[in-house]
């Protein structure tokens, strides 16, 4: 599959054109410059032809991270098969644009100079000044106008060989839907994460929501609503926490790669950057998402950013909670971690800077991430160091393991051998003199294990009694890193 690659200094539109070649829109755009610094890479198909798309940082040497997005920009042009170098058609051509193109060139790639919003006939006259650039390939579009996009798109095709060429089926389930306009209305991210972080215990616990799709699981034991095995052997994980905690250190450390641009400049990632490695047999996709600050210093594009960090959190399965072990904990970590509960993820807090950290305070400390974050009280906790890299390498067998507890089947049988020594053991309690009795259970669903209690009474089963029953079955059964989900219903009830 061709590489191509999208460089050119800030605000030039590369992630407009990134957007319009995926035909969705991916990566975040705005008129602050230095929106994009992390390398996007998305698979997309030029007409009938598969390719992967990397969006760039933009070069502009009055940021901050100039050297490291550089940097990183350069290297992936080097990786790259197509070069696509865009400017600013509305300015004069830049010796300092020049140089790089030049630069670009000596590395034997298909390099095409992109000048863009060019957005009228008039302005196709400043196409002239380009020409000085000395290369045939030269396309003066407006990715806004979508103006002449389609001819830049043709020379893209024609250099993608005939061999990446795609069947029809695999076309139609590849191409991204309409580019569809974001909602700019305010967005409130913690909207549905309570301050109290579900306080009557630690798993969440359905009467009225969540229908068990298949009626059939109360008439035969062992139906279950099953993912097939590629979803289970593909393990989404998103990388979660506030700004400079050490999101993307981790990323780089787990991918043992520098990935993502890393640096003490809060709120440094804005764009999601995921990246997948295989590790025993399965594939681990990273999500490195935006820092989330507070509420009221969220402003402009990471407000976005932070609407992208939602849609990663809803495709994921599991939620590497970032915590900075050398600092004291906020509460804003505490609605970070809120999150998790929110989207029913599997779960593992991470406490980055440990060899920075008091490490004589280990026990203090893990008693306050046990006191802070009780309604994560599955989830385990493992001290590391992204910088040194210490401890990173047990984190990978942590996931899996903890994929396994995430995915796993609980026969009918041995669900209700364990749900029956625990009302041998404790009776259930009598509601307003009326006798509340648990027929069985069964697990309907996996990722995370779900079940259902079917009894007499549903609206009997106080939630101390539900916290009991979730012990006992954690007890039974290895649901580290897992919430356990239940719905209570009546024999008979869909």
């Amino acid at each position: 599959m061709k590489k191509i690659a999208i460089i050119g200094r800030p605000n030039v539109g590369k992630s407009s054109l990134f957007n319009r070649l995926m035909k969705k829109r991916d990566a975040i755009t705005s008129d602050i410059a230095g929106t994009t610094r992390d390398v996007k890479r998305r698979n997309a198909v030029i007409i009938d032809k598969r390719v992967e798309l990397l969006d760039t940082g933009g070069l502009d040497k009055g940021c901050e991270l100039y050297d490291k997005i550089k940097k990183k920009s350069l290297e992936t042009a080097h990786k790259a098969d197509i070069v696509l170098f865009m400017v600013d058609g509305k300015g004069l051509p830049e010796e300092e644009d020049k140089k790089l193109f030049y630069e670009l060139q000596s590395l034997g790639k298909d390099v095409a100079l992109v000048v863009n919003k060019i957005d009228n006939d008039k302005m196709q006259e400043k196409l002239w000044d380009y020409y000085e650039f000395g290369t045939d390939a030269i396309f003066g579009i407006s990715v806004s106008h979508n103006r002449s996009v389609n001819a830049l798109i043709d020379w893209i095709y024609a250099h993608v060989p005939e061999s990446d060429i795609i069947v029809d089926e695999e076309t139609e389930s590849q191409e991204a839907e309409d580019e569809t306009e974001d909602d700019n209305d305010e967005y409130d991210f913690f909207e549905g994460v309570s301050d109290d972080n579900n306080e009557e215990g630690d798993d969440f616990f359905y009467t009225d929501e969540e229908e068990v799709e298949d009626n059939s699981i109360f008439a035969q034991n062992d139906m279950i609503k099953e993912f097939d095995e590629n979803d289970i052997n593909h393990i989404k994980i998103a990388i979660i926490g506030r700004v400079n905690v050490g999101k993307s250190s981790l990323l780089n450390a787990l991918l043992k790669e520098e990935r993502s641009v890393v640096s003490s400049v809060a709120g440094t990632t804005i764009d999601p950057i995921d990246e997948s490695i295989e590790y025993k047999g399965k594939q681990l996709t990273f999500v490195d998402t935006a820092g989330i600050r507070k509420r009221g210093k969220i402003t402009g594009i990471e407000k976005f950013a932070l609407m992208r960090t939602t849609e990663m959190l809803d495709s994921a399965n599991m939620a590497l909670v970032v915590l900075d072990a050398s600092e004291p904990f906020l509460d804003l970590d505490e609605k970070i971690a809120g999150l998790v509960d929110k989207n029913r993820l599997a779960c593992i807090i991470v406490l980055n800077k440990w060899d920075i950290a008091k490490r004589e305070d280990y026990d203090k400390i893990i008693l306050e991430v046990r006191d802070r974050f009780k309604f994560l009280a599955y989830a385990p906790i493992i001290t590391l160091s992204a910088n040194t890299k210490q401890r990173v390498e047990k984190l990978h067998d942590m996931i899996l393991e903890i994929n396994d507890n995430y995915s796993q089947r609980i026969t009918t049988s041995k669900l209700n051998e364990a749900m029956e020594k625990a009302l041998r053991r404790h009776q259930l309690p009598s509601m307003r003199g009326q006798v509340i009795r648990i027929y069985y259970a069964t697990q309907y669903e996996t990722r995370p294990p779900k079940i259902a209690i079917v009894m007499n009474k549903p609206k009997g089963l106080h939630f101390t009694y539900r916290r009991y029953l979730t012990n006992k079955l954690r007890e039974a059964f290895n649901f580290t890193g897992t919430p356990v989900l239940f719905k209570a219903k009546k024999r008979g009830d869909k």
